[in-house]
């Protein structure tokens, strides 16, 4: 069988979000797994760290690549990243779950096409998230 080199990575700094929600660990691995399975991935395993005094990573490990949060509860600020190879899953949807749990009050997004030669960067989203009920 042979496979494409295609991928989405799509990357997101978001500002203003509750401390709560950036210094759950739990929480948001749950959410991370949920994000992953609504865009169509197949999570293979999940690590996370809850750090002292704050702040949180969480990695899901997905057949099709990765799905990646880093936390600063103290500045309201999150990173998140997602990459998948190939053209069934769509990163994006994972990505807007994710703000759609954080509700940060702005954020800023980027989407890169790999895999096709020379990387294509393209701006996303920025600004107010607009979220759905």
């Amino acid at each position: 069988m042979e496979y494409s080199t295609f991928g989405r990575h799509v990357a997101v700094d978001a500002w203003g979000i509750e401390f709560d929600k950036l210094n759950r660990v739990d929480w948001l691995e749950a959410q991370m797994v949920d994000a992953a399975e609504t865009c169509g991935a197949t999570v293979l395993s999940v690590q996370s760290k809850q750090f002292e005094p704050q702040g949180a990573t969480v990695l899901v490990l997905l057949s099709e690549s990765h799905l990646s949060i880093h936390t600063y509860p103290e500045k309201g600020f999150a990173a998140l990243d997602c990459y998948t190879c190939g053209e069934t899953v769509d990163p994006e949807l994972a990505i807007d779950y994710m703000l759609s749990v954080l509700q940060p009050a702005t954020f800023q997004a980027k989407k890169l096409i790999r895999g096709l030669g020379e990387i294509q960067v393209e701006e996303m989203k920025k600004g107010e998230p607009q979220f759905a009920p």
